[in-house]
């Protein structure tokens, strides 16, 4: 069982920024692919983006030049770096392990316009 506990939501102003950290139990995280999904209200979850054990990272188009997935392996981390955030970014976001379909709790993003 691999548990995962997200941060660093909170309350933004359109082209702000902010960052969310997902920390990972267990000492095999180096090999886990790592996501981000998001669910806005009313609407259906949808993966932001994704890391693979060797640093391959992908977005959805929506997110493409503003956001930026990394992860430290010695800190059992994935992060999402969010800039030029806009309204359309509200949502809770998933920290996911993507093999094996474990998730976090949530956080959630909200970007005022």
């Amino acid at each position: 069982q691999v548990q995962l506990v997200e941060s660093g939501g909170g309350l933004v102003q359109a082209g702000g920024s902010l960052r969310l950290s997902c920390v990972a139990s267990g000492s095999i995280f180096s090999i886990y692919t790592m996501g981000w999904y998001r669910q806005a209200p009313g609407k259906q979850r949808e993966l932001v983006a994704s890391i693979t054990s060797g640093g391959i990272s992908n977005y959805v188009d929506s997110v493409k030049g503003r956001f930026t997935i990394s992860r430290d392996n010695a800190k059992n981390t994935v992060y999402l770096q969010m800039n030029s955030l806009k309204p359309e970014d509200t949502a809770v976001y998933y920290c996911v392990e993507l093999v094996r379909s474990y998730w976090g709790q949530g956080t959630r993003v909200t970007v005022s316009s």
